[in-house]
């Protein structure tokens, strides 16, 4: 059971209430995460700019790297709400994602995000010439900042222990 309660919609005040819509609008549903998230409106309108560095890193790495990197970062931090999220995009795109194939580009994606987890607060230096290789200085900023934003929902969801999404149980790791 998760530690906040998830809101519900005839409970909140009209800003909350037209973010609860907006998601439903966006995306056909609301996740459990973001009824926590909205129990402080502010929280969740930070949170929610997760959306637009994902769509800056969907420019360069597409909608799979996208995926994979998120996959990685959230199966590394243990976080199932997300992890379980980005295994169903995998599967639901036609991946196995225990499976992967990826090429070296994808696979530096994935071990910088592992990295971005694991040591923080120092990425090697290897690791760095790797992803100096194949993105711009501009680039691997949004990758750095999106990572961050991903940890960030990992952390919301762990440390609340924010309760998996009904829709998503069929897609744990078994």
């Amino acid at each position: 059971m998760s530690r906040i309660p998830m809101v519900e919609y005839d409970n909140l005040p009209p800003e909350a209430k037209a973010e609860y819509v907006n998601q439903i609008k966006k995306h056909g549903k609301i996740t459990n995460m973001k009824k926590t998230l909205l129990n402080d409106v502010l929280s969740f309108k930070v949170l929610m700019d997760w959306y637009p560095l994902r769509d800056a890193a969907e420019v360069f790495l597409g909608d799979f790297g996208v995926n994979v990197f998120c996959h990685a970062i959230s199966s590394h931090n243990n976080c199932l709400v997300c992890s379980t999220f980005f295994r169903k995009l995998l599967k639901d795109g036609g991946y196995n994602p225990d499976k992967l194939v990826l090429d070296a580009k994808t696979q530096t994606i994935v071990d910088f995000g592992r990295a971005c987890v694991n040591q923080p607060t120092h990425v090697n230096n290897e690791l760095f010439d790797k992803m100096k290789k194949y993105f711009t200085d501009s680039q691997i900023v949004v990758l750095t900042a999106f990572a961050g934003m991903m940890i960030a929902t990992n952390l919301i969801n762990n440390a609340l222990e924010v309760e998996l999404d009904d829709y998503l149980t069929s897609y744990t790791k078994r």
